[in-house]
C-alpha cells in the first residue's frame, strides 16, 4: 500500500531536481509565479534564487539565464547560508541585462524660470537622480567652486569618553550675502538644506539646524568637530538641497511636500526624457556567517544600476577614504564570487565591499564609473582581536574604475583596508577626487598604542584606542594606470597611498600621472603613517602637484627602479626623522623641469640614497641637493649617483622610452615596460579604457586656474 505513495514521491524529487534541469530563466516579461523554464520565465534575482534552494543540497551548478532587458529591483538579493548550490547568473546575449534598483519618474510639467517639476509621493525620499543615463547636480550654492567660512565655535553639550566629543553645537561664520537665499525659507525648506564642507583630506555633511542670514551665521550639531580636521577660518563649503539654489541646467531639487523641480541641460525634452531616481542602498548582499559562509556565485555579463546613498539625520562626519560608505554590491563571510565583464554604475556609495572574511574572490573585466563615493574596498576598518582571519587572496584585475567621488570626494578607486595577500592588477582607476588605491588602515607602528576605526551598531564609525599589529601585509599593487586625480579638491592625497607596516607589500609596474591636490599632498607614492617593509619598483610616475614620491613616516621601505618626473612643486618629499632607516632610494630617475628637487629634511635621515640619476631640462638651473651642489651632496648621500641626461625620447609628451640607454646603464637602472599597466585585452576594451577629452581637459583647467591663484602670490603650504 506504500509503494505507490513511495513512488510518486520519487517522481516528484526527481521532477524538482531536474526541472528546470540545472538551468533557471529570466526574461524582462517574465513572472516569478512561473516555473524558471524557458517556456515560463521567472523576472527577479530573488525569485530565481528561492527556487534554486529548493532542489536538493550537492549536485551540479545552476545557470540563471537572463535575457537582455531592464529589471527593476523592489529588494536587494540576499544569498546567505542557505544558498549552498553553486550558481552561474549569466547573459544569455551578449547584450548586459540590467538590474536597476531605481524607479522611473515622469509626468513632468512646465514650471517657472526654465524649471520643470512633477508630484510624486510625500513618503519617496531620494537624495540622488539621473535624467538620460547622467548624474543630475543636487541644487546648490554656488554652482561651482565654494564659498570659505569666516569662523567657527563650538558649544559642546555632552564630551563623552572619544576622539571629539559626542554631542555639540557649531556656530559657523560666513558672508551674510551668501546666506541671502536662506531668508525666504520656511522651518521645515531649511530643515532639509545642508552644508558640504571641505577638510584636508575629508568633508564633512550636516544639516543645517538654524540660520540667521542677516548676520551671516548658521547652525550644524552632531559629533563634536574633529581635531585633525576642524571648521575654521577658511575652510570651505558648499550649501545646497534647497529650491532657491535651483538656477543652472542640470539641477534638481526634491521638496518635502513631494514636489520634484528639475531645469533640463541644453537639448533635453522632458516629455521624452528618461528619468530615474534610485531606491535601493544595496543591490546585491552576500551574508554569509562564520559557520556558514557563502561560496561559488558567478556574476557574468550583467550590468547593476542606480543605487542609492541617504545620509544620516545628523549628516557625514569626517571619514578618510568614506571608509564606512556603504556599497551597491557588500558581502561579508563569502569566497569565490566572481564579477566578470559586469558594469556597476550610478552608485551612492561605493560600488563593490568585499568586508568580513571574504576570501578568493574576483572582480576582473568590469566597468565601475559614476560612483557616488568610490570604486571598491577590501577588508574591515576594523582590526579584530578574536584570531579570526581577516579578508584575503581576493583580486581585482582589468577593470574600468572612474568618474567617482560625486557624493564623497573623499572617496578612492581601490581601498584595501584590514586584508592581506590581495592583487589590485591592470586596472585603469581616473577621475577621483581623492587617492587612487589606499593600502592599509593603521596609523603608526605595531608596536605602538594607535588609534584606528571600529563600526558601531548603528552604522557609524567610530575610534579606538589599541596596541594591535596591522593584518594589511602582502598585498599587491601592480600594472594599474592610475591618473587625473584630485581635481584640486581635497590635500593629503597619493595615487597610491599606504599606512601602517605592511611586510610583502609590493607596489609595482604602475603608471601613475597627472595628480594635483587642493593645497598641500598631491603625491604620486606616498607612504605614510607608519609605512614598513613596502616595496615600489618600476613605477613611471609623472606630473604631480607636489612630488612623484613622499614619504611622511615609516621604516624599511624600498623605492628602487623608478622614473619620477615633473612635478610641480618638489619631485620628491620626505617628512619626519626617526632614528631607524626610513627607506632606501636607489636606481631611479628623478627629471625635473620647475619646483624643488627634494623637499624636507633628506641630510639628517638615515635614507640610503645610491644610483640615482638626477636631470633638470632647465638649461639655465643647476640642480640643488637640500640647499646643496651635486659634489657636496654626494659626500653625505648618493656617493654613487650622478647628474646626467637619462636620455628619454619626449618626456614632456608623455614618451619616456630611452633614445639611448648610456644613463640608466651607469646607474644600473632595468628599463620597464610601462605600456603594459593599465587594462589588457581587446581594442574595444582599452579604447573604452581611454578618458574623454572633455574630461581631461577639464582636469587641465582645474589645475591651470590654482597654478595662477599661485603665480598671483599664494603660499604653497607643504607642511604635514
Amino acid at each position: 500500500m506504500f509503494k505507490p505513495l513511495f513512488s510518486l514521491l520519487v517522481l516528484a524529487a526527481a521532477a524538482v531536481q531536474t526541472l528546470p534541469a540545472q538551468q533557471v530563466y529570466l526574461s524582462p516579461d517574465g513572472d516569478d509565479a512561473g516555473s524558471g523554464t524557458e517556456a515560463e520565465p521567472l523576472y527577479s534575482l530573488t525569485a530565481a534564487r528561492d527556487l534554486i534552494r529548493r532542489l536538493p543540497a550537492g549536485g551540479d551548478t545552476v545557470t540563471v539565464w537572463i535575457a537582455p532587458g531592464t529589471y527593476r529591483m523592489t529588494e536587494p538579493l540576499i544569498l546567505d547560508g542557505n544558498d549552498v548550490r553553486p550558481v552561474v547568473f549569466r547573459s544569455r546575449t551578449a547584450e548586459k541585462p540590467i538590474f536597476s534598483g531605481g524607479i522611473e519618474v515622469t509626468g513632468w510639467t512646465p514650471w517657472r524660470n526654465g524649471i520643470w517639476r512633477t508630484r510624486l509621493p510625500e513618503t519617496l525620499h531620494f537624495e540622488q537622480f539621473y535624467v538620460n543615463g547622467r548624474r543630475a547636480v543636487r541644487a546648490r550654492t554656488p554652482d561651482t567652486g565654494w564659498y570659505y567660512v569666516k569662523g567657527s565655535r563650538e558649544t559642546v553639550l555632552d564630551r563623552g569618553t572619544g576622539r571629539a566629543p559626542q554631542y555639540a553645537v557649531q556656530r559657523i561664520a560666513v558672508e551674510p550675502d551668501e546666506l541671502s537665499p536662506l531668508r525666504r525659507m520656511s522651518r521645515e525648506e531649511l530643515r532639509h538644506a545642508t552644508a558640504l564642507f571641505y577638510h584636508k583630506w575629508d568633508v564633512t555633511r550636516k544639516p543645517i539646524d538654524h540660520a540667521v542670514p542677516d548676520s551671516g551665521r548658521f547652525f550644524i550639531s552632531g559629533e563634536g568637530m574633529k581635531p585633525w580636521n576642524p571648521i575654521t577660518d577658511g575652510s570651505r563649503y558648499v550649501l545646497d538641497n534647497y529650491l532657491g539654489a535651483l538656477d543652472s541646467p542640470g539641477e534638481w531639487y526634491l521638496s518635502p511636500d513631494g514636489w520634484l523641480y528639475y531645469m533640463p541641460r541644453e537639448g533635453e525634452s522632458m516629455a521624452a526624457a528618461e528619468c530615474y531616481a534610485p531606491t535601493l542602498s544595496r543591490l546585491l548582499v552576500f551574508a554569509g556567517s562564520p559557520d556558514r559562509p557563502v561560496a561559488g556565485k558567478e556574476f557574468r555579463n550583467i550590468a547593476f544600476r542606480t543605487s542609492a546613498y541617504t545620509m544620516p539625520l545628523k549628516g557625514n562626519e569626517p571619514m578618510q577614504a568614506a571608509a564606512e560608505v556603504p556599497a551597491a554590491i557588500e558581502a561579508d563571510y563569502a569566497s569565490r564570487l566572481v564579477f566578470a565583464d559586469c558594469e556597476v554604475t550610478q552608485t551612492g556609495g561605493y560600488a563593490f565591499w568585499l568586508r568580513r572574511e571574504c576570501f578568493d574572490n574576483r572582480i576582473e573585466h568590469c566597468l565601475i564609473e559614476d560612483l557616488g563615493a568610490g570604486g571598491i574596498k577590501i577588508g574591515e576598518t576594523e582590526i579584530r582581536m578574536d584570531g579570526r582571519p581577516v579578508t584575503a587572496r581576493n583580486t581585482v584585475d582589468n577593470n574600468i574604475i572612474r568618474h567617482g567621488g560625486y557624493w564623497f570626494p573623499c572617496a578612492v578607486g581601490v581601498a584595501v583596508f584590514q586584508a592581506a595577500d590581495n592583487r589590485v592588477t591592470h586596472n585603469e582607476i581616473a577621475d577621483m577626487r581623492y587617492s587612487g588605491i589606499s593600502v592599509g588602515w593603521k596609523w603608526g607602528y605595531n608596536d605602538q598604542k594607535t588609534w584606528i576605526t571600529r563600526m558601531a551598531e548603528d552604522g557609524t564609525m567610530q575610534y579606538a584606542e589599541v596596541l594591535a599589529g596591522s593584518p594589511a601585509v602582502g598585498n599587491r599593487i601592480e600594472f594599474n594606470h592610475v591618473h587625473h586625480i584630485g581635481w584640486a579638491e581635497l590635500s593629503d592625497m597619493g595615487a597610491v597611498y599606504t599606512l601602517g607596516e605592511s611586510p610583502g607589500t609590493v607596489v609595482s609596474n604602475n603608471v601613475i600621472h597627472d595628480i594635483y591636490s587642493y593645497d598641500y599632498g598631491g603625491w604620486g607614492l606616498y607612504t605614510d603613517e607608519g609605512s614598513t617593509g613596502i616595496v615600489m619598483e618600476n613605477n613611471l610616475v609623472y606630473r604631480c602637484k607636489s612630488g612623484g614620491f613622499h614619504q611622511h613616516y615609516g621604516k624599511e621601505n624600498v623605492i628602487r627602479n623608478n622614473i619620477f618626473a615633473l612635478a610641480y612643486q618638489n619631485q620628491l618629499q620626505f617628512t619626519r626623522v626617526e632614528p631607524h632607516r626610513s627607506f632606501a632610494f636607489e636606481r631611479n630617475i628623478v627629471l625635473s623641469d620647475r619646483g624643488v628637487l627634494l623637499s624636507g629634511p633628506w641630510r639628517e635621515a638615515d635614507i640610503a640614497m645610491d644610483r640615482n640619476d638626477y636631470w633638470d631640462l632647465r638649461a639655465d638651473t643647476a640642480l640643488r641637493f637640500c640647499g646643496l651642489p651635486f659634489r657636496e651632496w654626494r659626500r653625505i648621500k648618493d656617493a654613487r649617483s650622478v647628474v646626467a641626461d637619462p636620455m628619454f625620447r619626449d618626456p614632456e609628451a608623455g614618451d619616456f622610452t630611452f633614445r639611448s640607454l648610456k644613463t640608466a646603464r651607469r646607474i644600473g637602472f632595468v628599463p620597464f615596460d610601462y605600456t603594459q599597466a593599465g587594462v589588457y585585452g581587446s581594442a574595444e576594451w582599452k579604447e573604452r579604457a581611454r578618458l574623454d577629452e572633455t574630461v581631461t581637459g577639464a582636469f587641465a583647467v582645474a589645475v591651470e586656474t590654482r597654478e595662477a591663484h599661485y603665480k598671483a602670490g599664494a603660499p604653497q603650504r607643504s607642511e604635514q
